[in-house]
């Protein structure tokens, strides 16, 4: 459905040495690096972060990645943890969604809800 997200952080550097390590449990790495932006993806860069540059204060954003299978979204938690991610979810199976739906929540260095999901039975 979605094309491509993006996000201003406060701090380009930390944020992307983050997604460098959250992302890459989960196949993701980084696609382009324009210096003033970089774009994620496994494929294509669809997904984007940015230095802030316009906007009056903080609106958090939510983004659920993508994993192929539970032991990827606890490798996404443990990364994003290792690199000081605020816990919201740990990994757990959430069946107010659906019976297999995997996640794990946590908030990136700019305070956006970032979410690991697989959607497998184990």
């Amino acid at each position: 459905m979605l094309d491509h997200v993006g996000f201003q952080c406060g701090d380009l550097a930390a944020s992307a040495a983050f997604y460098d390590a959250a992302l890459a449990p989960l196949g993701v790495t980084r696609q382009m690096d324009l210096q003033v932006a970089i774009g994620y993806g496994s494929e294509r860069a669809d997904f984007w972060i940015s230095a802030l540059t316009e906007g009056d204060g903080f609106r958090e954003s939510h983004i659920a990645f993508a994993a192929a299978d539970r032991a990827s979204v606890d490798a996404f938690f443990a990364a994003a943890v290792a690199h000081g991610a605020e816990v919201l979810h740990e990994p757990r199976v959430h069946d107010e969604y659906h019976e297999h739906y995997y996640g794990a929540f946590v908030r990136d260095p700019d305070g956006n809800n970032l979410e690991a999901v697989c959607h497998r039975p184990e």
